[in-house]
Order: C-alpha cells, then sequence, then structure tokens
C-alpha cells in the first residue's frame, strides 16, 4: 500500500483522493462544528496503544480505525476492539462512510486464526465482527465470516460472537451460509430511511437490508437479530418510526440509533446534530414498539458497549419467554 506513515509508523495513511476516488468530483459541504455533547477525547491510553500495537502484529484491520469511530480511545482503552474482515478496501461507495472504495485484494487465508489469537489475547468475552463490502466475491463473503466464527468458536467458545454483514445483494446461499456458522447476533444496518437510500446507500436497497434480517429468523427464530440507523441526513421523526415498525415486522430484536459524523467535506452533509433529549425519546418509542433492546445516543454506534448490551438483550429474552 503506498502513501505516507502515520505519526506512530505502523501504517500507510492514504490521502482523501486515495480513499474515496469516486467523491473527488463532488462540491464540498461544509463540516459542521460538533456540539458539546458529541465531542470526544483524543486517544491516548497505554491500553490503546497496546491494542492498536497487537492489531499490526496480526495484520488485522479494524472498523474503528477504517470509519474513524469517535468512539475508539474509550473503547480501545477497554480492548474492546471490533474487527473488520475482508480487508480495507469496500466495492461499494455509500455516502456516509468513511471505509476506502476500490478494488479489493484478496482474502487472507490467516485472518480467521488471528482474528482468533487477538481475542484471546485481548481477553474479549464478546466480540463483533465486521467487514467492507465484497461484490466481487461469488458469496459476497460469506463462507470467510463462517471461517471467521468457526475459528472463534473453536479458540473461544465462551466468547459470544457477533456479526454485522453486508446485504449479500444477489448472493444466493449467503444469509444461510452465515447462519449455520452459529454467531449469537446477527447484525445488518438498514443505515437510514428508504427514501435517502438513492443518495445515501446508492449500491443498497432498503427492502434487500430488511428482507435479509427476516431471512435470519426464518432459518433460525432463536437468532438474535440486530439493526442500526444514523440520523442527521435529514431524515424525518415519522420516516424513523416507520423503519422502527418495519424492523418489527422482520422480528428485529435489537434498534441501535446513533448521529451520522460527516467525515471529510466529500462525504454526504450533516443536516442537523440531534440532541440527547430526543435520542431520549425515539429510544422510548423504539421500546414502546416492542425492541427487546434499544441503543440511542449521539454517540452510540453499531458495536458500542456491545457486550453489555448482549448481556441485557439475552436476559430480555429469558424475561420475556416467562411470561
Amino acid at each position: 500500500m503506498d502513501g505516507p506513515i502515520n505519526a506512530s509508523g505502523d501504517k500507510p495513511l492514504l490521502s482523501r483522493a486515495e480513499r474515496h476516488p469516486e467523491k473527488a468530483h463532488r462540491p464540498d459541504n461544509p463540516i459542521q462544528r460538533k456540539p458539546d455533547w458529541i465531542r470526544v477525547r483524543a486517544p491516548n491510553s497505554p491500553e490503546y496503544a497496546e491494542t492498536k500495537r497487537l492489531m499490526r502484529e496480526l495484520k488485522l484491520t479494524t472498523v474503528c480505525e477504517e470509519a474513524a469511530c469517535p468512539n475508539i480511545g474509550e473503547c480501545w482503552k477497554k480492548k474492546h476492539a471490533t474487527f473488520m474482515i475482508m480487508g480495507e478496501t469496500c466495492t461499494r461507495a455509500c455516502a456516509f462512510c468513511n471505509v476506502a472504495t476500490g478494488k479489493p485484494g484478496a482474502l487472507n487465508p490467516h485472518e480467521p486464526a488471528n482474528i482468533a489469537e487477538a481475542v484471546g489475547k485481548l481477553g474479549l468475552d464478546h466480540v463483533v465482527v465486521t467487514s467492507v463490502d465484497r461484490d466481487d466475491l461469488d458469496d459476497g463473503g460469506a463462507g470467510h465470516f463462517a471461517q471467521v466464527i468457526d475459528a472463534l468458536h473453536a479458540a473461544a467458545p465462551k466468547t459470544t460472537i457477533e456479526v454485522l454483514t453486508p446485504d449479500f445483494m444477489k448472493k444466493p446461499g449467503a444469509i444461510e451460509t452465515v447462519v449455520a456458522a452459529r454467531p449469537d447476533v446477527f447484525n445488518h444496518n438498514l443505515e437510514t430511511v428508504p427514501r435517502l437510500y438513492t443518495t445515501i446507500r446508492p449500491g443498497a436497497r432498503y427492502f434487500t437490508s430488511l428482507r435479509l434480517l427476516a431471512r435470519v429468523k426464518e432459518i433460525d427464530p432463536a437468532m438474535f437479530t440486530k439493526s442500526g440507523l444514523m440520523v442527521g441526513l435529514g431524515e424525518t421523526r415519522e420516516e424513523i418510526l416507520q423503519v422502527m415498525d418495519d424492523l418489527r415486522a422482520a422480528d428485529v430484536d435489537f434498534i441501535t440509533i446513533g448521529q451520522y459524523l460527516q467525515p471529510t467535506p466529500k462525504h454526504a452533509p450533516l443536516d442537523r446534530f440531534w440532541t440527547p433529549a430526543e435520542f431520549d425519546e425515539l429510544a422510548a418509542m423504539a421500546r414502546a414498539k416492542g425492541f427487546l433492546m434499544v441503543s440511542a445516543s449521539p454517540l452510540t454506534r453499531s458495536s458500542y458497549f456491545a457486550g453489555d448490551d448482549f448481556v441485557r438483550l439475552r436476559a430480555a429474552r429469558a424475561a420475556q419467554l416467562k411470561t
């Protein structure tokens, strides 16, 4: 990989043009100043440095870094990293996402074992594994997901596993392959409301994503399903409520709602910052609609406190089954 070396001297940095060539022609959208409730401290703990060093030693990619997650300092201080498999280059070009777009390389056959080793060294009770979109692969990468899950089951049988997958559009059998590997949570994010898909997720289809979540439950009704939304892209409250209803119709157990943060001036413009009080209202509405678990706050992301949330999710189902 070409590019300048970052401050720690361990990983090349891609320029914005190299990372997002498909966005280079777009006009700049000014990045708005963040309100006080959205600001976080720069990562600088010894645990953060140790986690980063482990990722480099095992040649692993994390969505924490690639998506410029604002929670990386907090999570890595606790040695909670979210693995991004199948490389760091995505075949899609979503308008909100900071992950690089381009032609991905070959799959790393050592990645499943390396992730299992990292989970052991980090001492994770719950691990989240996500990926780039791999439309170039016949199965969309489903088989590689299964290999990672199998390696984790073998090396860390007490660790619960959450996968956050692509939509596997036009990849017959892909969903079934991942479900058969028995993750504890199957997550796929809708990301935004249907009206905004053509501009925010141009390579995806709302009902394809919704159908994926419903299909998981058809295959294994006991498997926990999860999905997430961003707000701040121009959606309305009524549209969010309709998405909640659609997810409940698909029997989704867990919804996350977080604030969109514009990565660069070339990304989709931020419409507005939702306030903490508005997130509390969305959370109350989601709970009223019957979700077993709800996480809604400005800094909520799919894997933020995922382990703690899974414990509560499992307890909520157990309580539900007793009633």
